[in-house]
């Protein structure tokens, strides 16, 4: 699998408050194999790395919510602006329900809600 393009899903996350069950049904569903994300350990935070048969590059991740949060699945879409792309959203008659941009721990990234209220996840990659 190549890299993803701008304005294509490019990544997926599964949110829980039992990751361990998460991981355990879709790695014996599915085959899909787990690592913890050494830079969300830093900042305390269980994140997942999820790679597929055949592909050692992760592809999606599971977030431990510690029940701070609700369990979802979505998936997310690369774009080139965070900040630009949740304004265009909003004026389009979606929502923002969290952004976080200059994040120390990873790429900046938003979760936004459609025009009918579908949840998805928008995120541009860290400049190196």
């Amino acid at each position: 699998m190549g890299d993803p393009a701008v304005n294509t899903v490019a990544w997926f996350e599964v949110a829980s408050d039992d990751p361990a069950a998460v991981e355990r049904f879709y790695g014996e569903l599915f085959g899909w194999r787990f690592q913890a994300d050494g830079e969300s350990a830093d900042g305390g935070m269980d994140y997942r790395l999820i790679s597929f048969p055949g592909d050692d590059r992760p592809r999606g991740g599971i977030s431990g919510t510690g029940g701070e949060r609700p369990g979802h699945a979505v998936f997310t879409v690369l774009v080139a602006d965070v900040a630009a792309t949740c304004e265009k959203a909003e004026a389009m008659g979606g929502t923002v329900e969290g952004k976080v941009v200059g994040n120390a721990y990873g790429p900046d990234f938003a979760y936004v809600r459609d025009a009918s209220g579908n949840l998805f996840g928008i995120f541009a990659e860290a400049d190196d």
